[in-house]
């Protein structure tokens, strides 16, 4: 009888210690978004390496999260859904880009605020948007792209002697 209670004992201090660690991970992931958030679009051509979840980041903090992704099937554009902190107040003019974390891979919204008076509300689009660069075509167009030789009248390499 005594060893139950013991068991008993330690399964309840095994269940507490799990519960925190539970909301310990919860804060720190930032799972839940800010809680005073404006909904924000954004249309982009790529969003190669932006998933649901992704940061968005002025100046380098952390504004908000991306909370969706669509295709626009009339413009054939990538359509991001995010929250970001009301307080940080946007101006209409806030300009979007894709960055990426690093050259491994990853990717975050980064805002740009401009200068406009008024400030974007709840349900606004970023009209000015540039998309994700391709590390890929990048390489390509160094390697490719930069062979040498003289351009000729319609703009095309001439081959090189």
């Amino acid at each position: 009888m005594g060893s139950h209670v013991v068991e008993t004992v330690i399964g309840a201090i095994v269940l507490a210690v799990a519960a925190v660690f539970m909301v310990f991970a919860y804060r720190t992931a930032d799972l839940g978004g800010p809680g005073n958030a404006i909904h924000l679009t954004a249309k982009f051509d790529r969003v190669d390496g932006l998933s649901v979840g992704s940061d968005v980041r002025v100046s380098g903090i952390k504004v908000g999260t991306i909370v969706g992704q669509d295709l626009d099937p009339k413009s054939y554009l990538a359509v991001v859904r995010m929250n970001v902190d009301a307080d940080v107040g946007l101006p209409e003019d806030t300009a979007a880009k894709i960055a990426s974390e690093s050259l491994l891979g990853g990717a975050y919204l980064a805002l740009e605020p401009g200068g406009a008076e008024d400030m974007l509300k709840d349900g606004d689009e970023i009209q000015f948007t540039q998309g994700s660069v391709s590390i890929m075509d990048l390489i390509g167009q160094a390697i490719f792209g930069g062979a040498g030789g003289e351009a000729t009248k319609d703009g095309a390499a001439a081959p090189a002697d």
